[in-house]
């Protein structure tokens, strides 16, 4: 695949279901393919097919939706190479740009005007072993780091790298998440009110405003 060209499995204009940017209005640029298979994935959709794309066919399809914010997201977006220049084009045009990322590929070369929204993948989803922790010292008070938690073991799991790498003060948040229709969110909620757990809870509020299995929302 050319330099300049990225395989595209959507993109479209919504609000911002999680993060520290939860509500805003946003665009999504997704990309296809990802070499994790997490048991909670609710974007499996995105693991093949898509469309080539060029990069300034990407951005000018992002900026033709009129919103400030964009999210590269997937699949997994740091697979395909082309996603870095993509990261920065996409800064270059003046949009605050977020990168959701599933935290085993080498977040060092994304460009750093991305908010770098990064998972660490919870023993639930079948892939700890996949985390890449030299990605941790790269973190910096510009990114996110979000735990989706399956139970009450994924809990004690994020809980403890949470007080191990100091997460908290590093991060501009911590972002904890239930596997939506696997855990009950108010348990989660006990648990870090019990623990007095400086972490961000956080549903998907996508799946309230839609359904739950829509896609492009």
């Amino acid at each position: 695949m050319p330099a300049d060209t990225l395989t595209i499995h959507e993109i479209y204009p919504s609000v911002q279901g999680e993060s520290t940017f939860a509500g805003l209005p946003c665009t999504f640029i997704r990309l296809t393919f990802c070499d994790l298979r997490c048991s909670w994935c609710d974007t499996p959709q995105a693991f093949y097919g898509g469309e080539k794309m060029a990069l300034e066919a990407i951005v000018d399809r992002a900026a033709s939706f009129g919103l400030p914010l964009v999210e590269v997201t997937g699949g997994e977006p740091l697979l395909q190479p082309a996603c870095l220049p993509l990261l920065t084009r996409l800064c270059d045009r003046g949009f605050q740009v977020l990168l959701e990322t599933g935290g085993h590929r080498d977040i060092g070369p994304v460009d750093p005007r991305v908010v770098r929204i990064m998972d660490l993948k919870c023993p639930g989803s079948g892939m700890a072993e996949k985390n890449r922790w030299e990605n941790i010292p790269l973190l910096t008070p510009r990114d996110e780091v979000k735990c989706v938690l399956a139970s009450r073991e994924d809990y004690e799991w994020a809980r403890e790298k949470v007080l191990t790498h100091g997460l908290a003060a590093r991060v501009r948040a911590v972002l904890f998440s239930p596997v939506f229709g696997k855990i009950e969110p108010r348990d989660i909620v006990a648990w870090i009110l019990q623990d007095r757990l400086s972490v961000r809870f956080q549903i998907q509020m996508h799946k309230v405003i839609w359904d739950p299995q829509a896609q492009g929302v």
